[in-house]
């Protein structure tokens, strides 16, 4: 047993480690003040010892103080090797993010503080029971950036730096419940895809492919290893991190043309520079982020968002960001509005028609370069405010002669050959090549609340000669995703099925994100033949006849929770006119109208072995719980105190309880 304490804990002999047990302190005087010491809280008082004690110059104390948030994750070397791993490539590089935005602010007599809040990866945790803390972490993150930046009272502004799927939305949730505060985002950027290879979507499937005998074990080993390019950075395709990113340079809170930067580059790391720049303009101006983040603001994030045919899972963000600022929710019809007013008119992966990478869409001009084109079709509102101090028109003005934007677009065609008028469209061009808006909405007898579909990415080959997707097939129904998974794996499911995942929204499983499922069947030869119905959400990356976020949600008595396999499902998405609509209309042999199926799914039980996961943390049932009373899903899977208290003190009066 001594030899084992011994081997932890090296020699016994402490003469190495001699133990100092008082210091000098610092040399020097606070700029104290009568006024201050009779006036100032005693926190605003002993943080100047705090400052000094942690090394800063006491000569340098009177400058105004700045506080910089991040998801940074891991613990990244000088040399950049890692000494501990982070969760993902997202949050990796984004400390050098930090260090270039507190040295710019400190080299203008600021005072920069720091503070971290890691965010988890949706790549890593699919499949596994690590993805019902993904969507509730967003809110729960947002809370604590929120309570770091009340808990630093002399902080004049806030920049907030994320990359990735939840610690972006969760940063921008916490700086729009700022509205008093200047502040600014600065998105983490994007990783670089492989010379030759896969992107980190595709190399998700390799486990599927294998399976299925359409991979081999060398080939998935060797694809696998190289897909994650450089080390830093949102995955490569307009999932929810590069639409996250996205959104947030269309709402105005970054410097233009900051979105999708390549991660670890010098263009990407003056960014940061621009951004604390643009934060102590902001203070000194007196611009605030109540100005910024107006309801105009919001409608051209949803605009941009149709025309970059960005994630579904925006549909909880866009919301949710609205709500924390105090702003008008967007509803489902603002969606189909926009939807149908916006052309899509970006290249890109996971969309298409070609699956240019996410660094092409930044060097072809990214959000201002779609802008562009928005502002000629006049559904944008060019006279908000913006994160560089001017309106938005005055941004776009700047950027259509910009040395910047010639200089980059020039980059694309000489190093990749790839025309940038290929990559972000002029709508007739879009209009051209056949290219439809993002996201239906259906509705039906199994989703009563309505549902969602990336609509755009179903595949062609599987659509009518009128662009409508008709889809009548037998239903196999599962109540986990790893059973899903392994039906597919196993040759379960075939061309022509529906499948069916119930009991995975937010009561079953805090909402998971069912990635192993869509990207297997857009990436197995027989996928584009079958669809899928979920009360789940789906990756930004998802693509195919996947329709999720079917509501009611089968926990709480959703339509979709009373199937059963062999039920015969009806689905019908019209791309150009943005309509769709699921039903039961049979069992057995017989067929029935999509009104006598919502008579016999009444009459039905919930599916026997549906229940909430014997996983599903404390944690998450309380998000799930708290979400619900606040709207659910379609109003963004929000805390809303105010219904939240109503209905506690409604439950108390029930009671009986004073």
């Amino acid at each position: 047993m001594s030899e084992r304490i011994t081997s932890i804990m090296g020699s016994d002999n402490p003469g190495d480690a001699e133990i100092q047990t008082h210091a000098p302190g610092v040399q020097g005087r606070l700029p104290l003040t009568d006024e201050l010491l009779r006036h100032a809280p005693s926190g605003d008082l002993f943080g100047l010892s705090q400052n000094v004690g942690m090394g800063w110059k006491p000569g340098r104390l009177n400058g105004r103080q700045f506080l910089i948030l991040s998801t940074q994750g891991g613990l990244r070397g000088e040399d950049g090797s890692p000494v501990a791993l982070g969760y993902h490539t997202g949050h990796w590089e984004v400390g050098l993010l930090m260090k270039a935005a507190a040295e710019e602010i400190s080299s203008q007599g600021g005072i920069p503080f720091a503070g971290y809040v890691s965010d988890p990866c949706d790549g890593r945790s699919q499949g596994t029971t690590g993805m019902f803390d993904s969507l509730p972490y967003r809110n729960d993150a947002a809370l604590v950036f929120r309570r770091l930046i009340r808990s630093l009272p002399t902080r004049r502004g806030v920049i907030g730096i994320a990359t990735c799927d939840k610690g972006l939305p969760a940063m921008l949730l916490a700086l729009a419940g700022m509205p008093q505060l200047p502040g600014i985002i600065v998105p983490g950027g994007v990783t670089l895809p492989p010379t030759e290879g896969e992107d980190a979507g595709k190399i998700q499937t390799i486990g599927a492919r294998y399976s299925t005998g359409e991979l081999t074990l060398e080939a998935a080993a060797e694809l696998g290893c190289r897909a994650c390019a450089t080390p830093g950075g949102g995955c490569q395709f307009l999932g929810t991190a590069a639409t996250a990113q996205v959104v947030a340079e269309a709402m105005g809170l970054t410097v233009p043309h900051a979105a999708l930067a390549p991660s670890g580059q010098p263009i990407w790391e003056e960014m940061a520079r621009q951004s604390s720049r643009a934060l102590m303009a902001m203070e000194a101006d007196g611009l605030r982020m109540g100005d910024l983040l107006t309801d105009a603001a919001v409608h051209n994030a949803m605009a941009v968002h149709a025309a970059f045919g960005g994630s579904t899972n925006l549909l909880l963000h866009i919301p949710a960001i609205a709500h924390a600022a105090g702003l008008r929710m967007p509803t489902v019809q603002d969606w189909i509005r926009i939807n149908r007013d916006v052309p899509r008119l970006v290249s890109v992966l996971p969309n298409g028609p070609v699956f240019h990478p996410t660094i092409r869409v930044f060097l072809a001009g990214g959000v201002p370069e779609v802008m562009l084109h928005l502002r000629r079709l006049g559904v944008l509102e060019e006279s908000v405010r913006t994160a560089a101090g001017t309106t938005l028109g005055q941004v776009l003005d700047w950027w259509e002669t910009s040395e910047r934007r010639h200089r980059l677009r020039g980059q694309l065609l000489e190093k990749d050959g790839i025309d940038p008028d290929s990559v972000i469209m002029s709508p007739e061009r879009a209009r051209q090549l056949g290219i439809t808006s993002t996201v239906t909405f259906p509705t039906g007898n199994l989703a009563p609340e309505g549902s969602v579909i990336k609509s755009t990415s179903i595949d062609p080959s599987v659509l009518d000669a009128e662009g409508v997707y008709r889809h009548k097939g037998r239903a196999k129904v599962f109540t986990t995703e790893r059973e899903a998974m392994r039906a597919i794996k196993n040759g379960g499911i075939q061309a022509g099925d529906v499948l069916v995942l119930i009991g995975r929204g937010p009561s079953g499983t805090g909402m998971e994100e069912t990635y192993q499922l869509t990207s297997a069947l857009k990436h197995l030869s027989f996928g584009k033949q079958v669809a899928l119905l979920t009360d789940a959400r789906f990756s930004g990356v998802s693509t195919g006849a996947c329709i999720g976020h079917i509501g009611p949600e089968a926990l709480a008595g959703g339509p979709i929770g009373k199937l059963r396999d062999g039920d015969l499902i009806d689905i019908v998405i019209d791309r150009s006119r943005l309509e769709g609509r699921i039903h039961f209309v049979g069992e057995g042999e017989r067929e029935v109208t999509p009104e006598e199926g919502a008579v016999i799914l009444a009459r039905r039980p919930l599916h026997p072995d549906m229940r909430p996961d014997e996983a599903l943390p404390d944690d998450t049932k309380l998000w799930a719980a708290l979400q619900s009373v606040s709207g659910g899903t379609w109003s963004g899977n929000v805390y809303d105190v105010d219904r939240i208290v109503t209905a506690l003190e409604a439950g108390k009066k029930a009671l009986g309880w004073s």
